[in-house]
């Protein structure tokens, strides 16, 4: 059964017969919590798209996951200034709920994904389009998405200065960060699993699926966005191991769905990362205590980028040694 967008009809997303060559409206779906200062950056930069005659429009489905700062008050006050945006209201959930609800309130043929910390150029939307295009043209279908260029920053100011950096690159299949992808084809797959309530994996998970359904990975270093998050700072430090727990915790949802050993690669699930993190740190002596005067000199110096990297040691051994605790408590390890 088709869709009816305006003019365009989509019909089968496996069909070689299908108008590959039709024009995209898309939805930008954003799930956000407490982040009103960068989500100010992130709105404006969507409001200044260039648009071709492969768009016949866009709009920017915010979806707010129960804020405690002024995010939704902010929004309702400035909505003359972002003309493209509406707002969905949930009770806190989690990104993979506030996304489903996204998709479910938006009208486009595509849904972009990305994160209400990214600052995207002007030419985001469009390279997107433009890369979706020539691929369903080349293949007769739509079982493909785009995966745009993340570059991390901590630049507030100006965020998009911030140089491409070799460990700006990712390997991951599918991660919301920065993707385009065809409604059906989204729909087909079965969105966000929302037992995913903590942090890490739910867009994994998902990728996941769409790779068995052969859906195809499109790089598209074109559509960049620049990812804020705030330099390094000791006082991150109990967060940062925390979180470490919750994508223990997931990494299990995520490997008891797929329990296969491409998943415990993902997820760190083998012995080999287990002896890999423990040599690194040399069995534990290498811990976020032991590194903290040097971290500190680094922050001092300029160098928070550095100070990460090496706590990622740490951090590292922390969520292998969590996630082996958790799979243990639950007789799967």
């Amino acid at each position: 059964m088709g869709i009816l967008r305006g003019p365009f009809f989509v019909t089968s997303l496996a069909s070689p017969s299908s108008p590959v060559d039709l024009v995209m409206f898309l939805s930008v779906v954003i799930p956000t919590y407490n982040r009103r200062p960068i989500l100010e950056k992130c709105l404006k930069a969507l409001e200044q798209q260039r648009l071709e005659a492969c768009i016949s429009g866009y709009e920017v489905v915010v979806v707010d996951d129960g804020s405690t700062d002024d995010t939704v008050a902010w929004l309702q006050r400035e909505a003359p200034r972002y003309p493209h945006v509406r707002l969905i209201q949930q009770d806190h959930g989690g990104p993979a709920a506030g996304r489903n609800r996204g998709v479910e309130h938006a009208d486009g043929d595509v849904i972009v994904f990305i994160d209400s910390d990214l600052v995207v150029t002007e030419t985001f939307l469009l390279s997107h389009a433009r890369a979706l295009q020539r691929q369903w043209q080349q293949t007769g279908n739509r079982l493909s998405f785009t995966y745009g260029a993340v570059i991390n920053t901590a630049n507030f100011e100006n965020p998009t200065s911030e140089p491409h950096k070799l460990r700006d690159l990712s390997w991951a299949y599918f991660a919301t960060g920065n993707v385009a992808i065809d409604r059906q084809v989204l729909e087909t797959s079965g969105l966000f699993d929302t037992h995913f309530r903590l942090y890490g994996w739910e867009d994994l998970e998902l990728g996941e699926r769409l790779r068995r359904m052969g859906v195809v990975l499109v790089r598209c270093p074109e559509a960049v966005g620049y990812h804020w998050h705030p330099a390094l700072s000791l006082e991150q430090v109990p967060r940062l191991i925390q979180v470490e727990g919750e994508r223990a915790k997931m990494g299990l949802v995520f490997y008891r769905k797929h329990p296969t050993r491409r998943v415990r690669f993902i997820i760190q699930f083998t012995v080999l990362h287990r002896l890999l993190w423990e040599l690194l740190t040399l069995g534990g002596l290498v811990n976020e205590r032991s590194l903290r005067p040097l971290l500190a000199w680094l922050i001092r110096h300029g160098k928070p980028g550095l100070a990460m990297e090496l706590l990622r040691l740490p951090l590292n051994r922390i969520g292998v040694r969590a996630l082996f605790a958790e799979a243990r408590a639950e007789g799967l390890a």
